[in-house]
């Protein structure tokens, strides 16, 4: 299993996981014409993931803005996380959003309900 690091554009996320740290981060923009067919590798990997997981896993999303089809693969994305919680694994999930980005928060903290893994809302300046 290979780390992933993709670059970011102005329509895609920049992507970086890494099994050997079990770091997973996604930054930037998230608004993809075809989000299924962006995250699909990542799914897959997750997939492979969390059959020899890192611990602690630990998860950074800082969005500035998602799609509502990118909404529908972060749940994804959760969800399998969510899996490694619910076998004991320490995983850390840190949500960033902008002081005056209310939407992010309430994103973020939407996600916390559905999934129930504790996520820690971390409010950056800009």
């Amino acid at each position: 299993m290979e780390p992933i690091s993709i670059q970011g554009t102005q329509k895609t996320p920049t992507i970086n996981f890494n099994n050997l740290t079990g770091k997973i981060e996604i930054t930037g923009r998230s608004m993809a014409e075809d989000s299924i067919k962006f995250y699909k590798p990542l799914l897959d990997w997750l997939e492979q993931y969390i059959t020899n997981p890192h611990t602690p896993t630990e998860i950074m999303i800082q969005l500035e803005y998602f799609n509502t089809s990118s909404s529908k693969c972060l749940l994804d994305i959760f969800k399998k996380i969510e899996t490694l919680h619910k076998t004991g694994i320490e995983v850390i999930i840190n949500w960033y959003y902008e002081e005056e980005n209310e939407v992010l928060l309430d994103a973020g903290q939407d996600y916390q309900t559905i999934i129930k893994v504790p996520f820690n809302m971390i409010k950056i300046d800009e």
